[in-house]
């Protein structure tokens, strides 16, 4: 197989945080023409991962993807969305985990007419990897945002983490009935490490936010533990969980030892924190971005996620992945 035509579906992106829009569609690397829908100053964690696996070029949204293009892999991410329906509704249209599945679905009917028949779609389905990172928008767009949503007072942090994880296991038996084999599950990052999240909550504007980084946690062990049910129950599949949370715990805990000198404070960005307000049209960001955490209130910089990618890949601590990375996912 042509090293371009590395088939490896992408279902939607991990972009940890966003107030205004995120989980951004894949388009091309950051260039002076305009927006490039990433959310960030350069290439994201999927950016980053698809270039070790062996692409070529960067993998293209379902919005553009046409013809024998999808062999080459596609982004169904969709800025705000969340696997609740109603999540991120306050920032406008977007496409929820359900539809995304739903444009999957299209896509198999897609690779059925071009590779002539189901046998052959579904062998072509089984190599590729599917990399699933949802969830930030739920409790960034939804749980803590009660002048918004109600979910926070109808359900404990524990309860509303088991109604997202029974949402989302409903969407991944969509994705495995349709052909999907190899999993990767990505954990939800430290929403209360973002500069917008100490920017609100934090006293002193460098220590994360408990509160909100505890109900990820719970949403994360969750998550992880779905892997070993659906590990144990399709013996034909294989999925694995990416712990973003721990890995960008190590970049917040001994942020030198990466590069960077500011891990509490956008890039990018209006008032304390520069988190208030994210990045504006025609700001000037920081000019030092490698040594930035965060390119806006929300959003890690290149910097970051080129680390984050890294270890996704190929895991440096035993916690990065389990029960292995995505390296090892794509060699079986």
């Amino acid at each position: 197989m042509r090293r371009g035509l590395k088939p490896w579906i992408l279902v939607c992106v991990v972009v940890a945080v966003a107030v205004n829009i995120r989980n951004g569609v894949v388009a091309q690397p950051q260039v002076p023409y305009g927006p490039t829908g990433r959310f960030s100053n350069g290439k994201t964690t999927v950016d980053v991962i698809a270039e070790l696996l062996g692409f070529d070029d960067y993998i293209p949204p379902y919005a553009s993807a046409r013809g024998e293009q999808i062999l080459r892999g596609v982004n169904y991410a969709s800025a705000a969305a969340g696997i609740r329906s109603e999540t991120g509704q306050q920032l406008g249209a977007r496409i929820d985990f359900t539809g995304q599945v739903n444009n999957y679905k299209n896509t198999v009917e897609q690779v059925v007419n071009i590779l002539g028949d189901e046998d052959s779609a579904a062998n072509y389905l089984s190599k590729c990897i599917y990399s699933i990172g949802v969830g930030s928008n739920d409790y960034l767009n939804n749980y803590f945002m009660p002048l918004y949503y109600s979910t926070s007072r109808q359900y404990s942090p524990d309860q509303y983490a088991d109604v997202l994880i029974q949402q989302y296991s409903q969407q991944i038996r969509t994705l495995y009935d349709y052909g999907a084999r190899k999993f990767a599950l990505i954990g939800v990052g430290q929403i209360g490490c973002s500069p917008n999240a100490l920017a609100q909550n934090s006293p002193d504007g460098s220590t994360c936010v408990q509160r909100i980084n505890g109900a990820n946690q719970i949403f994360n062990n969750k998550l992880r533990a779905l892997v070993d049910e659906f590990n144990s129950n399709a013996q034909d599949a294989k999925f694995i969980y990416i712990n973003a949370y721990g890995i960008f715990q190590d970049l917040i805990e001994n942020p030198s030892a990466f590069g960077f000198r500011v891990t509490n404070a956008g890039c990018c960005g209006v008032g304390r924190n520069n988190g208030q307000i994210t990045c504006l049209p025609l700001q000037t960001p920081c000019q030092n971005r490698d040594e930035y955490l965060f390119w806006d209130a929300f959003h890690p910089t290149e910097a970051a996620n080129i680390i984050v990618g890294r270890r996704s890949y190929s895991a440096q601590k035993a916690s990065d992945a389990y029960p292995f990375d995505i390296r090892r996912l794509a060699q079986l």
